[in-house]
């Protein structure tokens, strides 16, 4: 496996990756590895890392391949009909968590995807009650699997954000999205396992309107948040200060742009 891995990953990933793949397919988490390393794998296991690493060989994200990937604690199932959840958004939800800790609010994740954003403040907000809209029928349906395979209550509704104004939802305390954002130009230099296998519907934006969703979300805010509601975004780096400045052309205030571990602008957190 660590020979047909090397010649298309690093060192670094490849041996991710194998820990990863020996912890689904054998049932052993890493610190037994390395106890247990002389340890005969059984025909059935060798078959089936067998077909995974001829999956990882196509460039198939290695989530999509065992179905499964963490998420902020939790352990999320996701599959080619939703986006696989990045490290920056377990950064939003963290911030979220740290904001809105003890407060018994109603919030509502706009584009949820594999509910991971919803699903995760579910469980460690849960004083709050949540809701989550999504266009796609095959995602709803992975996120209702997700909230119940983790043991929390979500709200799941079919809605097209571009198109709904969600009037007939409850008003809420805070609103979350972290809606397409990847312009169409900026295809040329990703990675084909994002490009080939993830939703590309959950990716990008046109090249003339990036800020498509932003707005959009943005005008159901001032409609469907309560009096001193929060709305909270992530974002591409490359757009923050139009971001900021479309909120504040919209009425929004107390407007912040926060940086991630890397050092890129991530967050945004305004209040109407």
């Amino acid at each position: 496996m660590r020979r047909a891995l090397a010649r298309l990953y690093s060192a670094e990933e490849t041996r991710s990756i194998v820990r990863r793949v020996i912890e689904h397919v054998c049932r052993m988490p890493f610190h037994r590895q390395w106890v247990c390393k002389d340890t005969q794998l059984s025909q059935t296991e060798k078959a089936c890392i067998r077909a995974i690493v001829q999956r990882l060989e196509k460039a198939e994200p290695l989530q999509y391949v065992l179905g499964e990937t963490a998420f902020y604690g939790l352990t999320l199932e996701v599959n080619p009909s939703v986006l696989i959840p990045r490290p920056e958004t377990e950064e939003l939800v963290d911030f979220m968590v740290r904001a809105l800790t003890g407060k018994m609010l109603k919030i509502l994740d706009i584009g949820t995807g594999s509910g991971c954003i919803a699903i995760a403040l579910a469980r460690h907000l849960p004083e709050t009650e949540v809701h989550a809209v999504e266009i796609s029928g095959r995602a709803l349906e992975t996120a209702g699997r997700n909230a119940r395979r983790n043991g929390v209550a979500v709200y799941f509704v079919q809605a097209d954000i571009l198109r709904d104004g969600l009037s007939s939802l409850p008003l809420f305390d805070v609103i979350v999205s972290n809606p397409p954002y990847v312009c169409e130009r900026e295809k040329r230099g990703m990675h084909a396992n994002v490009l080939h296998f993830e939703p590309h519907e959950a990716l990008f934006v046109p090249d003339d309107d990036p800020l498509l969703f932003y707005r959009r979300i943005a005008s159901v805010g001032i409609d469907r948040l309560a009096t001193d509601g929060w709305l909270f975004f992530e974002i591409n780096e490359a757009y923050g200060e139009m971001i900021v400045d479309m909120l504040r052309e919209k009425g929004y205030r107390s407007i912040e742009c926060f940086r991630d571990l890397s050092g890129k602008e991530r967050i945004i957190k305004a209040r109407i």
